[in-house]
């Protein structure tokens, strides 16, 4: 298991987390063989469309020399996913990692994971004659049978749900599409989606406060996480803090359905909101890391209470940072006060382990976490 998917502590009612809305899909697709020649051409021209940091390239070495030794040896290729989009571009589904991967090695000549001269591996798994070679070590008719190799394509284009003046719809829809469709060994995650669906200024936001150190530090990883699981957590916060759960009487939420909606309704908004959302993420950031340090968001044991564990627990994190965010503009700051025993107090409370362990999506589990930080840490009410 890679480090990245150890330092976060898992809720299981958010990991079932499920959703679907009632609209009966129209999909027209088609399949199209496409070769590398081309889909280099239209990712080089803008027409084939790689999200931003869309899933992050992920194969390592081997994986990479293996799949372009496949080529060479002429051997069948699993198919893509491309969805056309309203401006006739192609918004690539599900083969990131194969187109990527004969881009690098074909245009760019560096391997995307270490930045250095990308080599076939030497591993015994790729064929001996084209072992440690790069794209220009290769012979003529090597490199034309890369170039020319076609993959199978099937394109898809959303007839309905059509585009609505509510602005929900179609987004969450394709959502759904992604993560049905992605037929990959290494499954989408739901931030992957949402950064290839919900283009513009928000996601930009987001690329660029988690590379803050403040939260690199809080968060547990010097580097951002591969899978943008720490993305997906900026975004948590800033749909929870734009959204009064004091007054809404709904039972739960569906958390990915949340976050869906609230980056499509925020995707473009105007300069001044965007930097009003980052300077509220830093400002509380630093607010939370300057009184509680490295270990805000850590959890303590349920054997041993006064041992903390040292993963990150999204509903901690969600509940703190909310409390925080409302505390920091009324807070009198006192030398006096031991603000990390009074979290130690909050984290031995029975009610709110029940609040962030137990139906975690729950309007009044999320009110009462929220209500708790907010006295234990602050001594104020959440109202």
């Amino acid at each position: 298991m890679a480090k990245e998917d150890r330092i976060i502590e898992s809720i299981k009612s958010e990991n079932e987390d499920f959703y679907t809305d009632d609209s009966i899909f129209d999909i027209s697709s088609w399949g199209a063989d496409l070769s590398f020649r081309e889909l280099i051409e239209r990712y080089k021209t803008g027409e084939l469309v790689k999200p931003e940091i869309q899933r992050k390239y992920i194969w390592d070495r081997i994986e990479a020399s293996y799949f372009i030794d496949s080529i060479l040896l002429g051997l069948p290729i699993p198919s893509i996913f491309l969805a056309r989009t309203k401006d006739e571009k192609m918004l690539i589904v599900d083969g990131y990692q194969r187109i990527m991967t004969v881009y690098d090695f074909v245009e760019k000549r560096v391997f995307s994971q270490d930045g250095k001269d990308f080599k076939l591996s030497m591993s015994k798994k790729i064929h001996e004659r084209w072992r440690g070679k790069t794209f220009a070590e290769l012979d003529d008719a090597e490199q034309r049978r890369i170039k020319n190799t076609t993959i199978h394509s099937i394109i898809f284009v959303q007839l309905k749900p059509k585009e609505p003046k509510v602005p929900d719809k179609r987004n969450t829809s394709m959502f759904q599409i992604f993560e049905r469709i992605n037929t990959s060994g290494r499954t989408l995650l739901s931030q992957e989606i949402r950064n290839c669906i919900y283009q513009g200024s928000l996601n930009s936001a987001l690329i660029e406060l988690n590379e803050h150190p403040v939260w690199r530090n809080l968060y547990g990883l010097e580097n951002a996480d591969s899978r943008m699981r720490d993305i997906e957590f900026i975004l948590r916060y800033l749909a929870m803090s734009s959204h009064d759960f004091r007054t809404d009487r709904t039972k739960s939420i569906s958390l990915k359905k949340f976050l869906n909606e609230f980056m499509n309704e925020s995707q473009n908004p105007d300069e001044m909101v965007i930097r009003n959302m980052k300077d509220d993420f830093l400002a509380t950031i630093h607010f939370v890391a300057d009184l509680f340090g490295e270990e805000a968001f850590r959890n303590i044991s349920k054997i041993d209470p006064e041992r903390l564990v040292h993963k990150f627990n999204p509903t901690i994190f969600d509940s703190i940072m909310l409390a925080s965010s409302y505390a920091r503009a009324n807070l009198k700051h006192s030398e006096m006060i031991d603000f990390r025993e009074r979290r130690r107090a909050l984290l031995k409370d029975a009610s709110y382990q029940n609040a962030i362990r137990i139906r975690t999506t729950n309007i009044d589990q999320i009110k009462l976490r929220i209500s708790l930080a907010m006295n234990y840490l602050y001594g104020m009410s959440y109202e």
